[in-house]
């Protein structure tokens, strides 16, 4: 199917590594120009080498520290100096690390929130002038299905989440009168690059094979009951062929959806 994205824009924030990394290659298989901001220049090369190969015709790589709001600022600037307008902005960054309410102190909170709240909201606010010269414009956030799922070990991390979702759905209602339209992607258990490195860590404390994904999942169902009706952990490849569609012009009547990739993990 044609999306309608070849040449044109689009902006992954943290899209160096995991499911924003997978969103930035589907967009460039797309013909998409791809701009990327990730924290590492290692990780930054990495992907733009792969995001030419995958057939985009611009990729744009800045090392940026979504945290410090005049460095997304700056990225953004170079951006749309350099293209103008801006189709669409994808806000894949989130809070990292776990703990329940007794192990978490407030800079740990404070820490949550602005992985995972704050640099999307520098991000939307900063990308606005270019989203709003754009023919068409496209948002889409990703939180997480643990919203509707709630763990006592990830409750800082839950809680930033349902602000996220709770962003997104205000943004939808205000941004759609001028033609930008917003939607939120809660996938759940992912084979990132950290989870990854969780499960192996999870199967070399369990005693079982380290790259026995099937296993270390049911393992880590047990531990955060987060369970799918599939059974297996997701690949960031079926994230990113939702968020890519949302991208698109064809995605032009849904607004503030809150859409699960989760394996059937839950209906919302």
């Amino acid at each position: 199917m044609e999306l309608g994205l070849r040449n044109a824009t689009a902006l992954v924030a943290g899209g160096s590594r995991g499911m924003g990394r997978a969103i930035a290659e589907l967009l460039a298989v797309e013909g998409c120009r791809v701009a990327v901001l990730g924290r590492t220049e290692a990780d930054l090369r990495d992907v733009e080498a792969r995001l030419y190969a995958k057939g985009a015709p611009e990729v744009l790589v800045f090392a940026t520290n979504l945290l410090d709001t005049a460095q997304v600022n700056a990225a953004v600037a170079a951006v749309e100096s350099r293209w103008n307008a801006l189709n669409a902005l994808v806000c894949a960054a989130g809070p990292s690390g776990d703990g329940t309410i007794e192990e978490l102190d407030d800079c740990a909170w404070f820490h949550a929130f602005d992985e995972g709240v704050m640099s999307a909201v520098r991000c939307v606010r900063a990308a606005l002038p270019a989203l709003r010269r754009a023919s068409f414009g496209r948002i889409v956030t990703l939180a997480a299905t643990s919203t509707r799922h709630q763990n006592p070990r990830l409750i800082a991390y839950t809680a930033a989440k349902s602000a996220l979702v709770s962003i997104t759905k205000n943004l939808a209602r205000s941004l759609a009168p001028e033609g930008i339209l917003v939607n939120c992607i809660c996938p759940g258990w992912v084979l990132t690059p950290s989870i990854a490195g969780y499960l192996r860590q999870l199967s070399t404390r369990l005693g079982l094979e380290p790259d026995d994904h099937d296993a270390a999942f049911r393992a880590g169902v047990a531990k955060y009951g987060a369970g799918n009706d599939i059974g297996r952990i997701g690949r960031a490849e079926e994230v990113a062929a939702m968020a890519v569609l949302l991208c698109s012009p064809l995605a032009s009547y849904t607004v503030g959806a809150i859409i699960p990739i989760d394996g059937g993990t839950d209906f919302f």
